[in-house]
Protein backbone atom coordinates (compact mmCIF):
# COMPACT_ATOMS: atom_id res chain seq x y z
CA UNK A 1 0.00 0.00 0.00
CA UNK A 2 2.80 2.58 1.15
CA UNK A 3 4.79 1.42 -1.93
CA UNK A 4 1.65 2.40 -4.27
CA UNK A 5 1.35 5.68 -2.67
CA UNK A 6 4.94 6.55 -3.46
CA UNK A 7 4.64 5.54 -7.08
CA UNK A 8 1.93 8.00 -7.50
CA UNK A 9 3.25 10.52 -5.30
CA UNK A 10 5.70 10.43 -7.68
CA UNK A 11 4.46 10.61 -11.02
CA UNK A 12 3.94 14.84 -11.03
CA UNK A 13 7.63 15.09 -10.30
CA UNK A 14 8.76 12.55 -13.33
CA UNK A 15 6.50 13.56 -15.69
CA UNK A 16 8.31 17.22 -14.53
CA UNK A 17 11.51 15.71 -14.99
CA UNK A 18 10.20 14.66 -18.89
CA UNK A 19 8.43 17.60 -20.05
CA UNK A 20 11.56 19.96 -18.45
CA UNK A 21 14.56 18.47 -18.02
CA UNK A 22 14.68 14.70 -20.12
CA UNK A 23 12.77 16.29 -23.49
CA UNK A 24 15.09 19.47 -24.01
CA UNK A 25 18.02 17.86 -23.52
CA UNK A 26 16.97 14.78 -26.17
CA UNK A 27 16.09 17.94 -28.68
CA UNK A 28 19.45 19.18 -27.70
CA UNK A 29 21.01 16.03 -29.12
CA UNK A 30 19.24 15.58 -32.06
CA UNK A 31 19.35 18.99 -33.33
CA UNK A 32 23.78 18.29 -32.83
CA UNK A 33 23.63 16.03 -35.52
CA UNK A 34 21.49 18.40 -37.58
CA UNK A 35 22.85 21.57 -40.14
CA UNK A 36 21.96 24.25 -41.40
CA UNK A 37 19.93 24.37 -44.23
CA UNK A 38 20.26 26.72 -47.39
CA UNK A 39 17.34 29.25 -46.00
CA UNK A 40 19.51 29.57 -42.96
CA UNK A 41 17.00 26.98 -40.95
CA UNK A 42 18.04 24.52 -38.45
CA UNK A 43 17.53 20.80 -39.95
CA UNK A 44 17.62 17.60 -38.08
CA UNK A 45 19.72 14.65 -39.67
CA UNK A 46 20.49 11.04 -38.29
CA UNK A 47 23.51 10.40 -36.45
CA UNK A 48 24.92 7.73 -38.54
CA UNK A 49 24.21 10.01 -41.91
CA UNK A 50 27.34 11.45 -43.55
CA UNK A 51 28.75 14.40 -42.18
CA UNK A 52 26.76 14.32 -39.23
CA UNK A 53 29.27 14.54 -36.59
CA UNK A 54 31.06 17.79 -38.35
CA UNK A 55 29.66 20.04 -35.85
CA UNK A 56 31.56 17.43 -32.88
CA UNK A 57 34.91 18.01 -35.01
CA UNK A 58 34.25 21.56 -35.64
CA UNK A 59 34.01 22.18 -31.90
CA UNK A 60 37.74 21.46 -31.49
CA UNK A 61 38.74 23.07 -34.25
CA UNK A 62 41.69 25.51 -33.27
CA UNK A 63 40.06 28.89 -33.17
CA UNK A 64 37.70 27.56 -30.95
CA UNK A 65 39.52 25.44 -28.59
CA UNK A 66 40.63 28.46 -26.76
CA UNK A 67 37.30 29.19 -25.54
CA UNK A 68 36.87 26.08 -24.22
CA UNK A 69 40.53 25.50 -22.38
CA UNK A 70 40.02 29.60 -21.20
CA UNK A 71 36.69 28.31 -19.76
CA UNK A 72 38.35 25.30 -17.74
CA UNK A 73 41.22 27.65 -16.55
CA UNK A 74 38.61 30.47 -15.26
CA UNK A 75 36.73 27.80 -13.46
CA UNK A 76 39.73 25.97 -11.94
CA UNK A 77 41.05 29.62 -11.01
CA UNK A 78 37.75 31.01 -9.51
CA UNK A 79 37.12 27.46 -7.46
CA UNK A 80 40.84 28.31 -6.14
CA UNK A 81 40.13 31.73 -5.30
CA UNK A 82 36.78 30.92 -3.88
CA UNK A 83 38.30 28.13 -1.40
CA UNK A 84 41.35 30.56 -0.39
CA UNK A 85 39.03 33.56 0.47
CA UNK A 86 35.80 31.36 1.37
CA UNK A 87 37.54 28.42 4.01
CA UNK A 88 38.79 30.94 6.13
CA UNK A 89 35.14 32.97 6.39
CA UNK A 90 33.31 29.55 7.15
CA UNK A 91 35.65 28.67 9.41
CA UNK A 92 35.48 32.16 11.27
CA UNK A 93 31.49 31.89 11.49
CA UNK A 94 31.69 28.47 12.65
CA UNK A 95 34.05 28.08 15.77
CA UNK A 96 33.46 32.00 16.21
CA UNK A 97 30.55 33.28 15.44
CA UNK A 98 28.96 32.39 18.96
CA UNK A 99 25.08 32.91 18.78
CA UNK A 100 25.58 34.99 15.67
CA UNK A 101 26.82 32.62 13.54
CA UNK A 102 23.53 31.76 11.39
CA UNK A 103 22.94 35.49 11.31
CA UNK A 104 26.28 36.17 9.73
CA UNK A 105 25.95 33.49 7.31
CA UNK A 106 22.25 35.24 6.65
CA UNK A 107 24.06 38.62 6.31
CA UNK A 108 26.32 37.11 3.76
CA UNK A 109 23.45 35.31 1.72
CA UNK A 110 21.23 38.48 1.61
CA UNK A 111 23.02 39.99 -1.86
CA UNK A 112 22.91 37.19 -3.20
CA UNK A 113 18.93 37.49 -3.60
CA UNK A 114 20.10 40.09 -6.15
CA UNK A 115 19.89 39.01 -9.46
CA UNK A 116 23.29 37.79 -10.79
CA UNK A 117 23.17 39.65 -13.75
CA UNK A 118 22.56 43.41 -11.46
CA UNK A 119 25.57 42.35 -9.43
CA UNK A 120 28.07 42.18 -12.70
CA UNK A 121 27.13 45.20 -13.41
CA UNK A 122 27.77 46.77 -10.09
CA UNK A 123 31.07 45.37 -11.39
CA UNK A 124 31.20 47.08 -14.42
CA UNK A 125 30.53 50.73 -12.47
CA UNK A 126 33.22 49.69 -10.02
CA UNK A 127 35.77 48.37 -12.79
CA UNK A 128 35.42 50.95 -15.60
CA UNK A 129 37.75 53.25 -16.89
CA UNK A 130 36.14 55.90 -15.40
CA UNK A 131 34.03 54.31 -12.33
CA UNK A 132 34.18 54.37 -9.34
CA UNK A 133 37.46 52.12 -8.36
CA UNK A 134 39.50 54.14 -10.88
CA UNK A 135 37.66 57.93 -9.37
CA UNK A 136 38.88 57.08 -6.60
CA UNK A 137 42.58 56.15 -6.99
CA UNK A 138 42.93 59.54 -9.08
CA UNK A 139 41.54 61.49 -6.50
CA UNK A 140 43.94 59.95 -3.66
CA UNK A 141 46.84 60.66 -6.33
CA UNK A 142 47.68 57.31 -6.73
CA UNK A 143 47.73 57.11 -10.50
CA UNK A 144 47.67 60.22 -12.70
CA UNK A 145 45.16 57.97 -15.54
CA UNK A 146 42.49 55.27 -15.04
CA UNK A 147 43.90 51.42 -14.78
CA UNK A 148 42.42 49.26 -17.43
CA UNK A 149 40.35 46.78 -15.24
CA UNK A 150 37.60 45.94 -17.38
CA UNK A 151 37.78 43.62 -20.25
CA UNK A 152 40.77 41.71 -18.65
CA UNK A 153 40.78 37.94 -17.47
CA UNK A 154 41.29 39.23 -13.95
CA UNK A 155 37.73 40.90 -14.39
CA UNK A 156 36.42 38.29 -15.08
CA UNK A 157 37.40 35.77 -12.71
CA UNK A 158 36.36 38.40 -10.07
CA UNK A 159 33.11 38.94 -11.35
CA UNK A 160 32.67 34.43 -11.37
CA UNK A 161 34.51 34.58 -7.53
CA UNK A 162 31.73 37.53 -6.79
CA UNK A 163 29.38 35.29 -8.21
CA UNK A 164 29.42 32.07 -6.74
CA UNK A 165 31.73 32.66 -3.45
CA UNK A 166 28.61 31.62 -1.06
CA UNK A 167 28.65 27.96 -2.50
CA UNK A 168 32.02 27.38 -1.28
CA UNK A 169 31.15 28.68 1.95
CA UNK A 170 27.57 27.11 2.90
CA UNK A 171 28.97 23.52 2.37
CA UNK A 172 32.30 24.59 4.09
CA UNK A 173 30.74 26.67 6.97
CA UNK A 174 27.99 22.63 6.88
CA UNK A 175 30.60 20.47 6.97
CA UNK A 176 32.49 22.58 10.15
CA UNK A 177 29.33 23.01 11.91
CA UNK A 178 29.26 19.00 12.13
CA UNK A 179 32.42 18.54 13.81
CA UNK A 180 32.41 18.14 17.24
CA UNK A 181 34.99 20.40 19.34
CA UNK A 182 36.01 17.52 21.08
CA UNK A 183 38.26 16.84 18.36
CA UNK A 184 40.17 19.43 18.00
CA UNK A 185 40.44 19.55 21.67
CA UNK A 186 42.47 15.90 21.08
CA UNK A 187 44.45 17.18 18.51
CA UNK A 188 45.72 19.92 20.64
CA UNK A 189 45.95 17.42 23.95
CA UNK A 190 48.12 15.89 21.60
CA UNK A 191 50.44 18.33 21.54
CA UNK A 192 50.01 19.22 18.40
CA UNK A 193 50.48 23.57 17.59
CA UNK A 194 47.26 25.25 15.70
CA UNK A 195 48.60 24.60 12.21
CA UNK A 196 49.71 21.06 13.17
CA UNK A 197 45.92 20.67 14.46
CA UNK A 198 44.26 22.41 11.67
CA UNK A 199 46.24 20.11 8.50
CA UNK A 200 46.06 17.02 10.38
CA UNK A 201 42.25 17.45 11.86
CA UNK A 202 40.57 20.30 11.10
CA UNK A 203 40.82 20.05 7.01
CA UNK A 204 40.08 15.89 6.68
CA UNK A 205 36.54 16.81 8.47
CA UNK A 206 36.19 19.30 5.86
CA UNK A 207 37.16 17.51 3.10
CA UNK A 208 33.66 16.44 2.31
CA UNK A 209 32.20 20.34 2.38
CA UNK A 210 35.41 21.12 0.35
CA UNK A 211 34.70 18.81 -2.43
CA UNK A 212 30.74 19.63 -2.23
CA UNK A 213 31.90 23.60 -2.76
CA UNK A 214 34.29 23.17 -5.65
CA UNK A 215 32.03 21.50 -7.62
CA UNK A 216 29.14 24.07 -6.74
CA UNK A 217 31.71 26.50 -7.70
CA UNK A 218 33.14 24.63 -10.83
CA UNK A 219 29.92 23.49 -12.66
CA UNK A 220 28.43 26.69 -13.28
CA UNK A 221 31.54 29.16 -13.48
CA UNK A 222 32.31 27.12 -16.63
CA UNK A 223 29.02 27.67 -18.75
CA UNK A 224 28.81 31.34 -17.04
CA UNK A 225 28.85 34.23 -19.85
CA UNK A 226 27.82 36.96 -18.11
CA UNK A 227 30.85 38.05 -16.40
CA UNK A 228 32.46 36.91 -19.51
CA UNK A 229 30.23 39.33 -21.30
CA UNK A 230 30.06 42.57 -19.13
CA UNK A 231 33.37 42.11 -17.45
CA UNK A 232 35.90 40.74 -20.48
CA UNK A 233 36.09 41.31 -24.09
CA UNK A 234 36.57 39.38 -27.59
CA UNK A 235 40.19 37.50 -25.97
CA UNK A 236 37.84 36.56 -22.39
CA UNK A 237 34.85 34.99 -23.83
CA UNK A 238 34.53 31.94 -22.61
CA UNK A 239 32.26 28.76 -23.80
CA UNK A 240 28.94 29.66 -22.40
CA UNK A 241 29.95 33.06 -25.37
CA UNK A 242 30.69 31.09 -27.73
CA UNK A 243 27.34 28.74 -27.66
CA UNK A 244 25.18 31.85 -26.89
CA UNK A 245 27.16 33.30 -30.31
CA UNK A 246 25.99 30.42 -32.07
CA UNK A 247 22.05 30.68 -31.31
CA UNK A 248 21.56 34.11 -31.27
CA UNK A 249 24.05 36.02 -33.61
CA UNK A 250 25.57 33.23 -35.93
CA UNK A 251 22.25 31.30 -35.89
CA UNK A 252 24.32 28.15 -36.09
CA UNK A 253 21.73 25.65 -33.86
CA UNK A 254 23.06 22.72 -34.67
CA UNK A 255 26.95 23.92 -34.05
CA UNK A 256 25.81 25.52 -30.81
CA UNK A 257 24.05 22.40 -30.05
CA UNK A 258 26.97 20.33 -30.28
CA UNK A 259 29.02 22.81 -27.91
CA UNK A 260 26.28 22.72 -25.82
CA UNK A 261 26.27 18.33 -25.59
CA UNK A 262 30.00 18.67 -25.34
CA UNK A 263 30.04 20.70 -22.39
CA UNK A 264 27.16 18.57 -20.83
CA UNK A 265 29.41 15.79 -21.01
CA UNK A 266 32.71 17.14 -19.56
CA UNK A 267 30.48 17.96 -16.59
CA UNK A 268 28.63 14.70 -16.49
CA UNK A 269 32.17 13.80 -16.05
CA UNK A 270 32.98 15.92 -13.41
CA UNK A 271 30.35 15.27 -11.35
CA UNK A 272 30.84 11.20 -11.70
CA UNK A 273 34.21 12.07 -9.99
CA UNK A 274 33.13 13.59 -7.52
CA UNK A 275 30.20 11.46 -6.66
CA UNK A 276 32.39 8.69 -6.73
CA UNK A 277 35.07 10.67 -4.55
CA UNK A 278 32.46 11.56 -1.96
CA UNK A 279 31.28 7.56 -2.08
CA UNK A 280 34.67 6.73 -0.77
CA UNK A 281 35.51 9.15 1.53
CA UNK A 282 32.12 8.09 3.35
CA UNK A 283 32.42 4.41 3.18
CA UNK A 284 33.09 3.28 6.28
CA UNK A 285 36.25 1.38 6.76
CA UNK A 286 36.54 -2.05 7.37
Amino acid sequence: MAGGFWTRFLVPPGLWLLALFALPIGLTLALSFGYVDEFGRAAYDSPVAPGALDNYADAFDPIYLPSLVRSVTYALATTAICLAIGYPIAYYIARFGGRRKYLLIGLLVLPFFVNYLVRTYAWVALLADEGLVNNFLIDVGLTDQGIQMINTPWAVIGGLVYGYLIFMILPVFASLERMDPAVIEAGKDLYGNKLQTFLHVTLPQTKQGIMAGSVLVFLPSVGDFVSATLLGGPDTFMVGNLISDQFFAANNWPFGAALTVIMMVFLTVWMIGYLRAAARETKPAL
